[in-house]
């Protein structure tokens, strides 16, 4: 909450556009060489009005990461509510909702470029955000009780889920905000690329 003043729709408008711009000059200068006086300078508002909100540009900074990886988590949690018998099981299911959550994390972060940068590239919380997608495409393997078909073709699901997560950085760098590529196009190309076919996986069960 702000201090010293009581919040109101002016208020909040001078918060959310100081965020908008400290987002423009962290990706662009990074947090070492960004000032607090760029940041009211650019959003046209005094130090006094920053110190409202925000006790240090590294408590700004903080809220910016949080905002990010609250919106990451939704993301990944989405559909986590439904209960077991809910879920489509097997490896087809998996690879549904493994394609799906990785589109859906490509749109938001081509729709939040900059803030991407800094959440998933440039902060402190950036290694634990990656690390939790990781976990998230294990969780997700042994939801749709599919971990068997791994182990039945000898990869190991830690080293498995690590490489995409990596390929997922990767591509977002190489393809997604270059705009080589659109979102859903680059979530279908990881899955095959990680996932065997169903054919492949017919043959192997058989």
């Amino acid at each position: 909450m702000a201090r010293g003043r009581k919040i109101n729709s002016n208020g909040e408008r001078s918060k959310q556009l100081l965020l908008e711009k400290a987002v423009e000059l962290f990706s662009e200068k990074g947090y070492h060489d960004t000032k607090i006086s760029d940041i009211v300078k650019l959003a046209n508002l005094t130090q006094p009005t920053f110190y409202l909100y925000f006790k240090s540009k590294q408590s700004l900074y903080n809220d910016l990461n949080k905002r990010f990886q609250r919106d990451f988590n939704e993301i990944l949690n989405e559909h986590s509510e439904y209960s077991v018998d809910e879920v489509e099981r097997g490896i087809d299911g998996f690879i549904k909702i493994i394609e799906q959550k990785l589109c859906l994390l490509f749109v938001y972060i081509i729709e939040n470029p900059k803030l991407t940068k800094i959440g998933l590239f440039e902060s402190e919380q950036a290694c634990d955000i990656k690390s939790q997608l990781s976990q998230q495409i294990i969780h997700l393997i042994y939801r749709h009780d599919c971990e068997r078909f791994f182990q039945l073709i000898g990869v190991d699901l830690k080293t498995l889920a690590d490489c995409l997560v990596g390929s997922f950085e990767r591509l977002i760098v190489t393809n997604l905000l270059e705009q080589k590529r659109k979102p859903s196009e680059l979530a279908k190309d990881l899955v095959h690329l990680y996932f065997i076919r169903k054919d492949k996986y017919d043959s192997i069960q058989a």
